[in-house]
């Protein structure tokens, strides 16, 4: 991004004149308003708002822990074309990672991916990662949890906005995260969100955000916690941590910015859209090029524009000639996770990943975002042409 927000100076302005007139900036009413305004948004009744969306990962696998759903040494598959907080917070909740290839031409773990680790690894649960605004066949993959009673997790950071025939991406499982970081489809600065229809997980969520306390759980559902517990004083309930938690709390800043950006969220994702598509036709001319399938998402939000080469040899020209005009450019998120130094260190099953490994050698990205100008995506498009 070339800015921190969508309309930086209208936004600064307005976050200015808020903090000069705000009585609180801890995690208050801005911050409820914004977990509501997200919920209705993305058509989901829940919406747990924290600090980043590295904390919502790691508080989903906490708070699912607290409700005995998953357990020390439970196998959990995931994405290995991922970013390393959608793998260590399986690590660090003393689970064991599995990981489940990608295709090249979805960056996504398909189904059929899925079954084939499912031949001989049984898995608790699959925390998917939606990849650049792409996603698998997620109507599939869900049913294949739901018969096989797999508890389906989605890590939607990079693909808000994205809609399958289904429903939205980060809508099919029992919660999906977002984030809000800066150059995500929104921004708060840090942030991020965790989404649900599931009311306990919701409730487990705010319990595990903050302490492992009660605050922030509506009148009813602190008697319930106070009467099983048998909690009898106001004063002692304050300070009653009741399962483990953390401090992941946003600050009224972050609530703020959430409601401030929602408003430009769909001429966001349409302008996203579009600048793809009109990259993605001179893909479709170029042989050295890889055209990335999305027929079955009927919006495609993409956080970036992916770039996967037919060989490494040519990946080094296209980096060449991305870099030679002045674009910055990424590996593909963190390639293959199970070539990383933490994963090498705390894994204990490794697994053959044809796909992501050529992803990991073949692929790069740049960004894609509504503040493009025509003359910064010719100079793009001037990079992906074959010579």
């Amino acid at each position: 991004m070339k800015n921190a927000f969508l309309n930086e100076f209208e936004t600064k302005k307005a976050l200015s004149e808020f903090i000069m007139q705000a009585d609180k900036l801890s995690m208050d009413v801005k911050c409820a308003e914004f977990e509501t305004a997200f919920a209705l948004k993305q058509g989901r009744k829940e919406a747990v708002l924290f600090n980043s969306g590295g904390s919502a990962n790691l508080c989903m696998l906490q708070a699912l822990k607290n409700l005995g759903k998953l357990n020390d040494g439970d196998n959990i598959g995931f994405s290995a074309l991922t970013w390393s907080t959608n793998t260590m917070p399986i690590i660090q909740m003393n689970m064991n990672p599995i990981a489940i290839d990608c295709e090249p031409d979805t960056l996504n773990v398909m189904s059929w991916n899925l079954l084939e680790r499912l031949n001989t690894t049984s898995l608790k649960a699959l925390f998917l990662t939606n990849v650049l605004g792409f996603t698998g066949d997620l109507e599939e993959i869900k049913r294949i949890c739901d018969e096989r009673k797999i508890i389906l997790i989605e890590d939607n950071c990079e693909s808000l906005g994205t809609v399958l025939p289904a429903g939205k991406a980060g809508n099919f499982s029992i919660g999906s995260s977002f984030s809000f970081f800066v150059a995500h489809h929104m921004s708060t600065i840090e942030g991020g969100m965790v989404c649900t229809d599931d009311e306990e997980f919701a409730e487990m969520l705010r319990i595990s955000r903050a302490n492992g306390w009660d605050r922030n759980l509506s009148a009813k559902q602190q008697v319930k916690w106070r009467k099983k517990f048998d909690i009898n004083s106001e004063f002692d309930a304050k300070y009653t941590f009741y399962d483990l938690g953390f401090n992941f709390r946003p600050t009224e800043i972050t609530g703020f910015l959430g409601l401030y950006q929602l408003q430009f969220l769909d001429s966001n994702i349409n302008t996203r859209e579009s600048n793809y598509l009109k990259l993605e036709a001179i893909i479709k001319e170029n042989d050295d090029l890889l055209n990335l399938k999305h027929d079955h998402i009927s919006v495609l939000s993409t956080f970036a524009f992916p770039v996967v080469c037919k060989t490494s040899e040519l990946r080094e020209k296209y980096l060449a000639q991305f870099s030679g005009a002045g674009i910055e450019i990424r590996p593909m998120i963190a390639g293959n996770m199970q070539n990383q130094p933490f994963y090498k260190k705390y894994a204990k099953d490794i697994f053959e990943l044809p796909g992501s490994d050529f992803l990991h050698h073949n692929g790069f990205y740049c960004g894609n975002y509504p503040e493009l100008t025509e003359k910064d995506l010719q100079t793009i498009s001037s990079c992906l042409y074959k010579y």
